[in-house]
């Protein structure tokens, strides 16, 4: 009878990244806390050697949606912490990290889901394009798995203390020197920017102790290879959001 050799732990936990990210958003500042959050974040996932051979993604074209297992790759520590402080609670009650979805974990992985734009080729790479996504640039891509519609998506689950989306989005206003600026740019270059622009920040990016403090501070989004500056104005009568320069 052939013997079964076990793999050691060691190999076993050697994951190899699929691909890396060319994302629209460069730093964490203005990521959306999950993805789904803006239709208009774009993302190419540069499949790495072995990986780029066409057969691996044959079928995948019929998928409208994806699961990415991922790393923090910015987010990876020599300790973990068993409990986290999530923004949803406004960044003062902890909660089991397990219970969580902070990017501060033991293996510093994560999951999305992300819409499908699909595979095609760019100066001899093959590439999965995406969108509807919360990866910064660089992120390594672990696995890639279709979404099941009728398996993923489970009538009636709850969580308890994050059960809704995000708090009412704030109203953005672009300035008139943001607003030439976005003017002159290339949209084949920065495809659906403003509206882009406008999902970062009607979300507060902010962390949750600033908010509502600091209100004269300006702040700064890196989306492609461009700096958003934009102002969050509290006149107790109208809360926004200004966009004030795009360069």
């Amino acid at each position: 009878m052939p013997r079964h050799h076990s793999i050691p732990a060691e190999d076993a936990l050697a994951l190899t990244p699929i691909a890396i990210t060319r994302s629209c958003f460069k730093d964490k500042f203005g990521v959306p806390r999950q993805p789904g959050l803006t239709r208009y974040a774009r993302a190419d996932l540069i499949i790495q050697p072995p990986y780029g051979r066409e057969d691996a993604f044959r079928g995948l074209e019929t998928a409208s949606h994806l699961w990415l297992i991922f790393q923090f790759h910015e987010a990876v520590r020599a300790e973990w912490r068993p409990v986290v402080r999530p923004p949803r609670l406004g960044g003062n009650e902890k909660m089991g990290v397990f219970a969580s979805r902070s990017p501060f974990r033991p293996n510093s992985l994560g999951l999305s889901v992300v819409r499908n734009e699909g595979v095609v080729r760019k100066d001899g790479q093959l590439v999965l394009q995406i969108s509807d996504h919360d990866l910064i640039d660089g992120t390594p891509i672990l696995d890639i798995k279709p979404y099941l519609p009728f398996a993923d998506s489970v009538p009636g689950a709850s969580l308890g203390w994050a059960e809704t989306g995000p708090a009412e989005r704030l109203n953005v206003v672009f300035l008139a020197e943001a607003e030439s600026q976005l003017a002159r740019l290339p949209p084949e270059q920065y495809p659906d920017l403003k509206h882009l622009i406008t999902d970062v920040v009607s979300y507060d990016p902010r962390p949750s102790f600033r908010r509502g403090r600091d209100e004269e501070r300006i702040y700064g989004a890196h989306l492609y290879d461009l700096n958003v500056r934009f102002q969050f104005i509290n006149d107790h009568s109208h809360k926004r959001v200004e966009v004030l320069t795009v360069c």
